[in-house]
């Protein structure tokens, strides 16, 4: 893939000289910003909070709710607001309304992954089938990938139920092949899905002409697949909703509350001391930030691009069903989805990971990723070539060494963790809340057996050997797409660092 394109910069609707035709960046008329190229990314919000599109279009207050001031004592603490913890206090508190849960959060809830993803509400088991089958066999991991798609579902549920406006659709996802060596791997995936057990009304093969059926105007199109278990969601708009219903419920919540040391029934935090019989970590991410866990997390990021509202003929062009959710296969593959209010949403990986500050708001946007991006989206939907760019954001998953979700609770200790989605987060920390409401209550259920309740995985590699690997994997697979788009061939080369990579 090419990463000279150049996008235009209009300032008070002129082109600038020496640009040419394709995608707008829009940019305010500011004098600090008078001497940005014409390579300038849109301008970073206003207001802190306000860090990608759906955090900026929340309908509400972004105002943090109060801190902690002094001691405090629960009956359940957890650590952090996004999805994990949200829907964990959600549950219990709705089993059983006499519990004291209190979730603390170092920012506002949302902030973190769940206010800045795709909001691809999707089913599909976040890490190996093969990891998880080792210890619990093919049978229960079938179990867990119908479990994620009854999570689609009862997210939609819950959404329904709670009043959370969200644009909660469910069309299903396409995924999409441009290349015959993309074709290939299309091809070897899904007949691998209907081998584990999954039939054709889980994941079909589509042909190009069926693939227009569902969206027209998509380039290149040679082949694709389709499962309708998944859905499209303004996932900011979700969380804050999740967390005005769980104070509903009775949950109290601390915002601007940076928890600095987790153990047995105690909670520190800058600001005062929780006391509880469970402390349930729900950090993801972040929970590097604290010196032992270092290791115990890979914070990769993803990085995202949005539309101005496109005109009705626009999409009429594109022919897109709302609420579908569209991807390809490239190696470093994109994702997309038509937003509540008319936009494309597209995001990827390949953001550079930096040895000196690996979580940082420095890493949330990146120059040649935006242009790759910019270049996806003229590449992917031609009829949207012309569309400005009004925001680009980006955020940090949790991606643990074997790339597998893991969930743990230890009555003895009242500990438990529940994270590391590796980008699958959105219907994950759904199942996961339900699991550990299961848990704490002392229930065996179905949830509480699935594969990755206990599952263990070893900590990365020390640093520099992570930054540099993390590093050559990035160019590996550019230089493979590339590749592969410029000979029609498979890049070998990919091959290499296949086992740092998420399972197909």
């Amino acid at each position: 893939m090419s990463t000279t394109f150049r996008q235009n910069l209009f300032t008070g609707g002129t082109r600038l000289p020496g640009t040419r035709k394709g995608v707008a960046v829009l940019r305010d008329e500011h004098p600090t910003d008078r001497t940005a190229g014409p390579d300038a990314l849109p301008p970073e919000a206003a207001n802190r909070w306000s860090r990608s599109l759906w955090l900026d279009g929340v309908v509400g207050d972004l105002n943090p709710r109060r801190p902690l001031s002094g001691d405090h004592t629960c009956d359940v603490a957890i650590v952090g607001a996004g999805f994990a913890g949200l829907w964990t206090a959600y549950y219990l508190k709705a089993a059983d309304p006499s519990l004291r849960v209190t979730l603390v959060e170092a920012e506002i809830a949302g902030f973190g992954a769940a206010g800045r993803n795709g909001g691809f509400v999707s089913a599909g088991i976040a890490g190996s089938g093969a990891r998880y089958a080792r210890a619990s066999g093919w049978d229960e991991v079938l179990r867990a990938e119908r479990e994620t798609q009854r999570g689609v579902d009862e997210i939609g549920r819950v959404i329904a139920a709670e009043g959370i406006d969200c644009g909660y659709k469910k069309e299903g996802a396409l995924n999409l092949a441009t290349t015959e060596p993309q074709v290939q791997r299309l091809r070897a995936r899904t007949e691998a899905k209907h081998r584990f057990g999954l039939g054709t009304d889980d994941y079909r093969l589509l042909t190009a002409d069926e693939c227009a059926d569902f969206v027209r105007g998509a380039g290149g199109v040679l082949a694709g697949s389709f499962t309708p278990h998944s859905a499209r969601v303004d996932p900011a708009r979700l969380a804050r909703g999740l967390a005005e219903a769980c104070e509903r419920l009775g949950v109290t919540i601390y915002e601007q509350t940076p928890a600095e040391q987790l153990g047995p029934r105690v909670v520190q935090c800058r600001s005062g001391r929780i006391s509880a019989d469970i402390v349930i970590r729900a950090t993801e991410a972040y929970t590097i930030q604290e010196r032992s866990q270092r290791r115990s997390f890979l914070p990769l990021y993803s990085l995202m691009i949005a539309t101005e509202p496109l005109p009705q003929e626009t999409w009429d062009e594109l022919g897109w069903r709302d609420g579908m959710g569209i991807s390809d296969l490239r190696h470093l593959y994109y994702y997309s989805q038509r937003t509540i209010d008319g936009r494309i949403a597209l995001g990827g990986r390949g953001a550079p990971y930096r040895l000196s500050n690996p979580l940082s708001p420095e890493n949330e946007r990146d120059a040649s990723v935006f242009q790759r991006l910019c270049e996806t989206l003229r590449e992917a939907f031609p009829a949207a070539s012309q569309a400005s760019i009004t925001h680009h954001w980006g955020g940090a998953l949790a991606v643990p060494r074997d790339w597998c979700t893991r969930l743990a609770f230890d009555r003895s200790s009242g500990l438990g963790f529940v994270g590391a989605f590796g980008g699958h987060g959105v219907t994950a920390a759904n199942i996961m809340g339900r699991t550990m409401r299961d848990l704490i209550m002392g229930e065996s259920t179905d949830l509480t057996s699935l594969p990755w309740v206990g599952h263990h995985t070893r900590n990365w590699e020390p640093e520099p050997i992570r930054f540099i690997a993390s590093r050559l994997i990035a160019k590996t697979l550019d230089a493979s797409d590339a590749y592969e788009e410029r000979t029609g061939t498979p890049a070998k080369r990919a091959r290499l660092v296949q086992p740092f990579l998420p399972p197909s």
